[in-house]
């Protein structure tokens, strides 16, 4: 995948995608409590089944209105083909995958037929090493599937740019499919191709989407995903 100039500078500032939106972040974690307690309180009809979308400030929309981030358009196209499915967002800025996994627990709390995993790239930003991001990814998969065995997961894959180095960068790019192929769960292979490096479908920070870009991101991930409630 290509990243242009724009997307390489984040690394000189890569806090700004380990804490999307600063301050906000305790806001976006109450808001996402009082949604996560409201969805599981609510009720959902006998043949309902719930879609979980687990991640960071991409899946909560950072910059934008919610109801224009890709969760909540999957959740309109589903509605629109008349299938009865509960969607949740449960993205949360400047989330990692170890955050992540000591938050899945909780989360997991209510039943989740189709969990949808978009964490990692905070972890590429920050340098972490590859090993103990995909040993996070791991935990997750094995955790959601010991809490809920019948549980389908899909993994959104995420590249780090070239800046980190080739070892890196190739070693950190390599997690996501071979998680994929380990556990047999399916594979976004980047969650923002044809997204990512273009100023004209990214906010003035150069690395979350806007509401066009969350568009396509929706497409790419409705292309695996339909694949796996069989539409």
């Amino acid at each position: 995948m290509r990243f242009c100039k724009a997307f390489f500078v984040i690394l000189s500032f890569s806090i700004l995608l380990v804490n999307c939106g600063g301050t906000n972040e305790t806001n976006q974690s109450d808001e996402m409590t009082d949604t996560l307690t409201n969805d599981s309180t609510s009720g959902n009809t006998n043949n309902q089944k719930t879609i979980l979308f687990f991640g960071n400030s991409l899946t909560a929309g950072y910059g934008i209105n919610p109801d224009s981030a890709f969760p909540k358009l999957i959740e309109l196209k589903l509605d629109s083909m008349g299938l009865d499915f509960q969607v949740i967002n449960a993205g949360l800025s400047g989330e990692t995958t170890s955050s992540g996994l000591n938050r899945l627990d909780w989360v997991l709390e209510q039943p989740v037929d189709i969990l949808v995993i978009e964490l990692g790239a905070n972890d590429g930003l920050r340098g972490i090493d590859p090993k103990e991001t995909r040993k996070n990814l791991q935990g997750m998969i094995d955790l959601a599937k010991e809490k809920f065995p019948e549980i389908q997961i899909v993994l959104a894959g995420m590249e780090v740019p070239p800046n980190m180095g080739t070892e890196y960068t190739g070693e950190f790019r390599k997690i996501y499919p071979e998680l994929s192929e380990q556990n047999e769960v399916a594979l976004i292979p980047f969650l923002l191709d044809k997204v990512a490096g273009n100023p004209d479908l990214n906010l003035p920070d150069g690395i979350h989407p806007t509401a066009e870009g969350h568009q396509i991101v929706t497409e790419t991930v409705w292309k695996i995903l339909k694949e796996v409630i069989e539409v």
